[in-house]
Protein backbone atom coordinates (compact mmCIF):
# COMPACT_ATOMS: atom_id res chain seq x y z
CA UNK A 1 0.00 0.00 0.00
CA UNK A 2 1.12 3.38 -0.75
CA UNK A 3 2.02 5.51 1.85
CA UNK A 4 -0.86 8.24 2.43
CA UNK A 5 -1.71 11.07 4.90
CA UNK A 6 -4.70 9.30 5.86
CA UNK A 7 -3.12 6.15 7.27
CA UNK A 8 -1.84 6.78 10.58
CA UNK A 9 -0.52 3.26 11.77
CA UNK A 10 -0.62 -0.61 9.49
CA UNK A 11 -1.65 -1.60 6.22
CA UNK A 12 -3.86 -4.20 4.26
CA UNK A 13 -4.38 -6.45 1.87
CA UNK A 14 -6.78 -4.85 -1.02
CA UNK A 15 -6.17 -8.30 -3.37
CA UNK A 16 -8.06 -9.97 -0.31
CA UNK A 17 -10.96 -7.91 0.62
CA UNK A 18 -14.25 -8.63 -1.78
CA UNK A 19 -16.86 -7.13 1.03
CA UNK A 20 -16.89 -4.38 3.78
CA UNK A 21 -18.32 -4.46 7.14
CA UNK A 22 -19.28 -1.95 8.72
CA UNK A 23 -20.02 -0.88 12.43
CA UNK A 24 -22.34 2.55 13.28
CA UNK A 25 -21.59 4.04 16.28
CA UNK A 26 -18.61 6.36 15.78
CA UNK A 27 -18.30 4.62 12.57
CA UNK A 28 -20.88 6.09 10.31
CA UNK A 29 -22.49 7.89 12.98
CA UNK A 30 -21.07 10.84 14.68
CA UNK A 31 -22.15 9.13 18.25
CA UNK A 32 -19.14 9.94 20.48
CA UNK A 33 -19.65 13.93 19.21
CA UNK A 34 -23.72 13.35 20.06
CA UNK A 35 -23.17 12.10 23.60
CA UNK A 36 -20.33 14.48 24.63
CA UNK A 37 -22.71 17.58 23.36
CA UNK A 38 -25.34 16.11 25.90
CA UNK A 39 -23.23 15.76 28.59
CA UNK A 40 -22.07 19.26 28.43
CA UNK A 41 -25.16 20.10 28.36
CA UNK A 42 -26.25 18.27 31.29
CA UNK A 43 -22.88 19.69 33.09
CA UNK A 44 -23.93 23.74 32.32
CA UNK A 45 -25.76 24.14 35.28
CA UNK A 46 -22.51 23.74 37.04
CA UNK A 47 -20.25 25.38 35.09
CA UNK A 48 -18.57 27.34 37.54
CA UNK A 49 -16.76 24.02 38.69
CA UNK A 50 -14.46 23.51 35.64
CA UNK A 51 -11.48 25.34 34.46
CA UNK A 52 -12.62 28.43 32.14
CA UNK A 53 -16.26 27.58 33.04
CA UNK A 54 -16.21 25.07 30.24
CA UNK A 55 -17.19 21.49 31.14
CA UNK A 56 -17.27 20.17 27.17
CA UNK A 57 -13.09 18.71 28.36
CA UNK A 58 -14.37 16.97 30.85
CA UNK A 59 -17.50 15.30 28.75
CA UNK A 60 -14.88 14.33 26.30
CA UNK A 61 -13.58 12.87 28.79
CA UNK A 62 -15.78 10.84 30.32
CA UNK A 63 -17.72 9.74 27.33
CA UNK A 64 -14.43 8.09 26.08
CA UNK A 65 -14.25 6.28 29.68
CA UNK A 66 -17.27 5.49 29.66
CA UNK A 67 -17.56 3.22 26.64
CA UNK A 68 -15.45 0.83 27.08
CA UNK A 69 -17.06 -0.44 30.20
CA UNK A 70 -20.04 0.13 28.54
CA UNK A 71 -19.57 -2.44 26.03
CA UNK A 72 -17.50 -4.79 28.32
CA UNK A 73 -21.28 -4.53 30.28
CA UNK A 74 -23.10 -5.66 27.06
CA UNK A 75 -20.98 -8.23 26.23
CA UNK A 76 -21.43 -9.83 29.57
CA UNK A 77 -25.65 -9.21 29.28
CA UNK A 78 -25.20 -11.01 26.07
CA UNK A 79 -23.56 -13.83 27.58
CA UNK A 80 -25.95 -14.13 30.42
CA UNK A 81 -29.14 -13.49 28.01
CA UNK A 82 -30.36 -10.59 29.43
CA UNK A 83 -29.29 -8.67 26.51
CA UNK A 84 -32.49 -8.18 25.48
CA UNK A 85 -34.13 -6.22 28.75
CA UNK A 86 -30.97 -4.64 28.36
CA UNK A 87 -32.58 -3.14 24.75
CA UNK A 88 -35.59 -2.82 25.98
CA UNK A 89 -35.03 -0.06 28.35
CA UNK A 90 -32.32 0.95 25.93
CA UNK A 91 -35.04 2.03 23.69
CA UNK A 92 -37.76 3.13 26.41
CA UNK A 93 -35.01 5.73 27.33
CA UNK A 94 -33.76 6.81 23.73
CA UNK A 95 -37.32 7.25 23.02
CA UNK A 96 -38.36 9.96 26.29
CA UNK A 97 -35.17 11.52 24.72
CA UNK A 98 -35.83 12.25 21.46
CA UNK A 99 -39.26 13.47 22.00
CA UNK A 100 -37.00 16.72 23.08
CA UNK A 101 -34.82 16.28 20.16
CA UNK A 102 -35.04 17.62 16.20
CA UNK A 103 -33.88 15.02 13.91
CA UNK A 104 -30.57 16.88 13.69
CA UNK A 105 -30.11 16.54 17.01
CA UNK A 106 -30.89 12.87 17.18
CA UNK A 107 -28.87 12.00 13.66
CA UNK A 108 -25.29 13.00 13.01
CA UNK A 109 -23.06 11.31 10.44
CA UNK A 110 -19.56 11.31 10.15
CA UNK A 111 -18.48 13.90 7.29
CA UNK A 112 -17.65 12.38 4.36
CA UNK A 113 -19.00 9.03 5.01
CA UNK A 114 -21.85 9.04 2.53
CA UNK A 115 -19.26 9.96 -0.60
CA UNK A 116 -17.35 7.29 0.55
CA UNK A 117 -19.80 4.91 0.68
CA UNK A 118 -21.42 5.92 -2.81
CA UNK A 119 -18.09 5.18 -4.08
CA UNK A 120 -17.19 1.79 -2.60
CA UNK A 121 -20.48 0.50 -2.72
CA UNK A 122 -19.55 -0.10 -6.60
CA UNK A 123 -16.76 -1.89 -6.28
CA UNK A 124 -17.98 -3.99 -2.85
CA UNK A 125 -20.97 -5.42 -1.61
CA UNK A 126 -21.33 -4.46 1.94
CA UNK A 127 -22.75 -4.81 5.39
CA UNK A 128 -23.70 -3.18 8.63
CA UNK A 129 -22.40 -5.04 11.95
CA UNK A 130 -23.84 -3.30 14.41
CA UNK A 131 -24.21 -3.95 18.64
CA UNK A 132 -27.42 -1.33 17.86
CA UNK A 133 -30.56 -2.55 18.29
CA UNK A 134 -32.73 -2.77 14.51
CA UNK A 135 -34.71 0.06 14.95
CA UNK A 136 -32.39 2.57 15.82
CA UNK A 137 -29.92 1.54 13.13
CA UNK A 138 -32.50 1.76 10.40
CA UNK A 139 -33.93 5.45 12.10
CA UNK A 140 -29.95 6.34 11.47
CA UNK A 141 -29.43 4.96 7.84
CA UNK A 142 -32.98 5.87 6.42
CA UNK A 143 -32.32 9.11 7.82
CA UNK A 144 -28.94 10.10 5.81
CA UNK A 145 -30.47 7.70 2.93
CA UNK A 146 -28.34 4.94 3.79
CA UNK A 147 -30.26 2.25 3.55
CA UNK A 148 -29.63 0.94 -0.46
CA UNK A 149 -25.59 1.00 -0.09
CA UNK A 150 -26.14 -1.97 2.42
CA UNK A 151 -27.26 -5.75 0.95
CA UNK A 152 -27.29 -7.07 5.08
CA UNK A 153 -28.02 -5.19 7.91
CA UNK A 154 -26.77 -7.00 11.37
CA UNK A 155 -28.05 -6.14 14.61
CA UNK A 156 -27.67 -6.50 18.29
CA UNK A 157 -30.76 -9.20 17.71
CA UNK A 158 -29.70 -11.02 14.64
CA UNK A 159 -26.64 -13.76 16.18
CA UNK A 160 -27.34 -15.53 19.65
CA UNK A 161 -23.95 -13.53 20.77
CA UNK A 162 -22.90 -9.76 19.76
CA UNK A 163 -19.21 -8.57 18.98
CA UNK A 164 -16.35 -8.98 20.52
CA UNK A 165 -18.03 -12.69 19.31
CA UNK A 166 -17.01 -13.69 15.52
CA UNK A 167 -20.93 -14.67 15.27
CA UNK A 168 -22.17 -11.26 13.70
CA UNK A 169 -19.23 -11.10 11.27
CA UNK A 170 -19.55 -14.62 10.37
CA UNK A 171 -23.17 -14.47 9.43
CA UNK A 172 -22.78 -11.31 7.64
CA UNK A 173 -19.93 -12.36 5.21
CA UNK A 174 -21.88 -15.85 4.37
CA UNK A 175 -25.30 -13.36 3.94
CA UNK A 176 -22.65 -11.65 1.41
CA UNK A 177 -21.90 -14.63 -0.16
CA UNK A 178 -18.13 -14.83 1.08
CA UNK A 179 -15.97 -16.09 3.69
CA UNK A 180 -15.01 -13.88 6.17
CA UNK A 181 -11.55 -13.90 5.32
CA UNK A 182 -12.42 -12.32 2.03
CA UNK A 183 -13.94 -9.61 4.20
CA UNK A 184 -13.04 -5.81 5.87
CA UNK A 185 -14.62 -4.98 9.10
CA UNK A 186 -14.51 -1.32 9.86
CA UNK A 187 -15.19 0.26 13.32
CA UNK A 188 -13.70 2.58 16.10
CA UNK A 189 -13.28 0.35 19.00
CA UNK A 190 -11.86 -2.58 20.39
CA UNK A 191 -14.77 -4.97 20.24
CA UNK A 192 -15.10 -4.15 16.40
CA UNK A 193 -11.23 -5.20 16.17
CA UNK A 194 -11.04 -8.21 17.93
CA UNK A 195 -14.69 -9.59 16.06
CA UNK A 196 -12.93 -9.06 12.85
CA UNK A 197 -9.76 -11.02 13.63
CA UNK A 198 -11.79 -13.62 15.89
CA UNK A 199 -13.80 -14.54 12.49
CA UNK A 200 -10.37 -14.32 10.09
CA UNK A 201 -11.23 -10.62 8.52
CA UNK A 202 -8.82 -8.32 8.00
CA UNK A 203 -9.46 -4.97 10.30
CA UNK A 204 -9.57 -1.36 10.37
CA UNK A 205 -9.61 1.09 13.10
CA UNK A 206 -10.85 3.83 12.67
CA UNK A 207 -10.16 7.40 15.33
CA UNK A 208 -13.52 9.16 14.66
CA UNK A 209 -15.22 7.40 17.44
CA UNK A 210 -14.84 5.74 20.71
CA UNK A 211 -11.21 4.38 20.23
CA UNK A 212 -7.99 5.67 20.72
CA UNK A 213 -4.92 4.74 18.23
CA UNK A 214 -3.03 3.10 21.40
CA UNK A 215 -5.91 0.38 21.98
CA UNK A 216 -6.96 0.21 18.66
CA UNK A 217 -3.63 -0.95 17.55
CA UNK A 218 -2.83 -3.13 20.57
CA UNK A 219 -6.11 -4.87 19.83
CA UNK A 220 -4.68 -5.74 16.26
CA UNK A 221 -6.22 -3.52 13.75
CA UNK A 222 -4.51 -4.08 10.61
CA UNK A 223 -5.59 -0.69 9.49
CA UNK A 224 -5.81 2.95 11.73
CA UNK A 225 -7.35 5.68 10.00
CA UNK A 226 -8.21 9.30 10.94
CA UNK A 227 -11.75 8.72 9.82
CA UNK A 228 -14.02 6.11 8.11
CA UNK A 229 -14.21 8.66 5.15
CA UNK A 230 -10.04 8.27 4.83
CA UNK A 231 -11.48 4.69 2.74
CA UNK A 232 -12.41 6.60 -0.05
CA UNK A 233 -8.76 7.16 -0.84
CA UNK A 234 -7.87 3.92 0.01
CA UNK A 235 -9.77 1.84 -2.25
Amino acid sequence: MTKNENIVFGAINRDCIQGLLFDVDGTLSDTDDQMVDSVNRTLQPVSLLFKNRDPRPFAQWLVTAVETPANFGYTIADRLNIDGALIRLHQKMTQRRKVKQTDQEQHRIIPGVKAMLEKLSAKYPMAIVSSRDGHTICQFLEYFDLLPFFKVVVTSQTCQHIKPSPDPILFAAGQLGLDAQACLMIGDTIVDVRAGRSAGAQTVGVLCGFGTQRELKRAGADLILSSTSDLAHIF
